[in-house]
Parts: C-alpha cells; sequence; structure tokens
C-alpha cells in the first residue's frame, strides 16, 4: 500500500477526491483520511450516518473523516492490515502532520497559492528540523511567476522540505470553482466543466503516485464522467 500526503493551509479537500476518483475507475481500492481541522468531507460529502469518528463510502472511495491515527483507524474497521492501494492524507496542521507520520509517505506534495497565509501556515505544518522530507510542489496560481516561486524557496529556506525538480501547476480559474461547487450541491463528480489546466494538472499527480496506471485510460474517465 502507498501512502501519500498532501500538506499545506490551502483548501485541497477537493483535488484530493477527484484524483481518487480517477484512480478507483482504474480499479484501484483507495482510502482518503481527512486529517484536516475543520473536517471538511463532513459537510461536502454525503454521509447517512455521521459520528465523531466515521468511514464513508462516496464514489466507490472510502474516506475517514475524525481519526487522528491509523492505528485508530484500523481499530475502527477491525483490519490486521490495511486493504487498499493507496492512502492518501488530507493534512493543515502539525498535530496530525506528526501523529499520521507524514514523513514516511512514499511521495508528499505541499500544496499552496501564493497569499501569505497559505505559504506561511503551509510551511508551519512541517516545521523546522535538521531532518528534511521531500516534498513536491503543487502550485495553485492565475499567472504563475517565476518571483512566486522565489518567495516561496525563500520562506522555506529554514523548513524541515528539500523541494523535488518537479512542480506541477493548477491555473486559478473561476471555471474551476464553479465545476466544484456545482459537484459539491449535486452530490456527485463530473469533470466536464473543469479547466484543461485543472485536468492536466491532476494528470500529472496520477502518473507520479501511480505510475502503472495508463494515461490513456484516465484520460478516457475525464471524459466520460
Amino acid at each position: 500500500m502507498k501512502k501519500i500526503g498532501f500538506v499545506g493551509a490551502y483548501d485541497k479537500t477537493d483535488l484530493i477526491i477527484y484524483i481518487s476518483k480517477l484512480l478507483t475507475g482504474a480499479g484501484l481500492k483507495i482510502l482518503i483520511i481527512d486529517g484536516t481541522t475543520l473536517q471538511k468531507t463532513r459537510y461536502t460529502v454525503p454521509c447517512i450516518t455521521p459520528s465523531k469518528c466515521y468511514i464513508t463510502t462516496y464514489e466507490d472511495i472510502d474516506i475517514a473523516v475524525g481519526f487522528d491515527t491509523l492505528q485508530e483507524i484500523q481499530s475502527y474497521t477491525g483490519a490486521v492490515q490495511f486493504e487498499y492501494d493507496i492512502m492518501l492524507l488530507d493534512i493543515d496542521n502539525r498535530d496530525t502532520y506528526e501523529s499520521f507520520e507524514i514523513y514516511t509517505s512514499d511521495k508528499c506534495y505541499f500544496v499552496t497559492a501564493f497569499d501569505n497565509y497559505s505559504l506561511k501556515k503551509g510551511l508551519e505544518i512541517i516545521g523546522k528540523s535538521d531532518e528534511k522530507k521531500l516534498m513536491t510542489k503543487i502550485l495553485f496560481s492565475r499567472n504563475m511567476a517565476k518571483e512566486e516561486d522565489e518567495y516561496l524557496n525563500f520562506l522555506s529556506f529554514y523548513s524541515s522540505v528539500q523541494w523535488s525538480k518537479e512542480k506541477i501547476y493548477f491555473p486559478f480559474e473561476a471555471g474551476d470553482n464553479s465545476a466544484i461547487v456545482e459537484n459539491q450541491r449535486n452530490a456527485r463528480i463530473s469533470f466536464r466543466d473543469l479547466t484543461q489546466g485543472y485536468k492536466d494538472g491532476m494528470l500529472e499527480v496520477i502518473s507520479q503516485i501511480s505510475p502503472e496506471v495508463r494515461i490513456g485510460d484516465i484520460k478516457k474517465l475525464l471524459k466520460n464522467i
């Protein structure tokens, strides 16, 4: 089982759900763990019997909400070991970064826009130590400028992060936000109204975390869902 961390103060819950939908469409068994402070999936993902801690299934994706450790999830399910192909963790605070041991992830993404809150709060989650965690940047920006990335590098100089040479860009488009809101209202996932830039970003993430999946098959799912 692969463990993939998505770290940052920027709202990335819908992105993680969309990536998971494409992976399940490719035949993989996926678990999302909502380790965010506000537990956004409580309000955006339908659940018949929500409680303090629960696991619900949405669009063939299992989503765990309200847990603080992997051991708690195992205890809840009664499973000796997880039977998922990939586990994706949505992290926006230092406590769950530590309790879910994000530093042991097979791959880790730092998701951010370029407002000061997203940048500085996101880096605060990672913290400072001598041991550096390799992370790949997922950058949301309307007009990606070299100066923006340089500013992030400047702010992260003392953080315990080592940046991968790869970067994944998502154009900040109002159309994408409208499509995401419409999906939430209808309690379903549709990719048709997302911009090509958003789709390309998802394809790049999937090719990195699951290179065995045929991108041609994922492109078909993007057209048909």
